[in-house]
């Protein structure tokens, strides 16, 4: 049986899954380490379950360098073959790749518009999108949104980031806010939503 008061695939998983939705999934961010850390991650599961690299969270930290943009940026293809060999993390090399890839493209984005932060975020001028969704079957996989930024995305070099892992990103790093209606991370959220669109311009300097 479900928490009513949780979405069901938070309360439903296991205890690291309910502790990411209860206190991660949907939080607005603009701590660029770790916007990188979910592009790493979120690209890692491009065809598998968000658990399965959940599990892996502590692998992936350890093996890119605790998810710093410039220290994974300077990997090479000495280190493509020591990752290729690591159990803690999904062995495969174009995602592997695209990590560094997106690392490298996340500090061109910033050296060229002063911050990857503001860039992302530009998207939606800093208001996080609040849904209203009553049931999960609501929850698009993607959305014209989401194509669109995906397309920006991909333009600027990143890989592994097509339209549904790009609103996956979205939803984890809390520029949309998904919790369905009853959960009891909503409110919470949207009212840290709100917050962070008055306080958006002033807070990234």
């Amino acid at each position: 049986m479900t928490n009513d008061r949780c979405c069901a695939w938070g309360a439903s998983g296991s205890l690291a899954m309910r502790a990411y939705h209860d206190t991660e999934w949907g939080v607005p961010t603009i701590d660029e380490k770790r916007l990188f850390e979910f592009l790493v991650l979120e690209s890692a599961q491009a065809g598998l379950s968000w658990s399965t690299i959940l599990g892996r969270r502590e692998g992936y930290r350890k093996a890119f360098a605790g998810f710093d943009p410039e220290t994974v940026a300077s990997f090479g293809e000495a280190d493509v073959n020591r990752l290729l060999l690591d159990p803690g993390i999904i062995r495969n090399r174009m995602k592997i790749e695209a990590a560094i890839t997106n690392a490298r493209t996340l500090i061109d984005i910033r050296e060229k518009t002063g911050s990857f932060v503001r860039w992302y975020w530009s998207f939606t001028d800093g208001w996080p999108i609040e849904n209203a969704w009553t049931d999960e079957s609501q929850v698009p996989p993607s959305t014209p949104f989401s194509d669109r930024v995906a397309k920006e995305f991909k333009a600027r070099g990143f890989r592994f980031l097509g339209t549904t892992i790009l609103y996956s990103f979205m939803q984890a790093t809390g520029m949309v806010n998904d919790h369905v209606t009853r959960c009891s991370r909503y409110e919470p959220i949207r009212a840290l939503g709100l917050s962070f669109g008055k306080n958006f311009s002033s807070s990234i300097g």
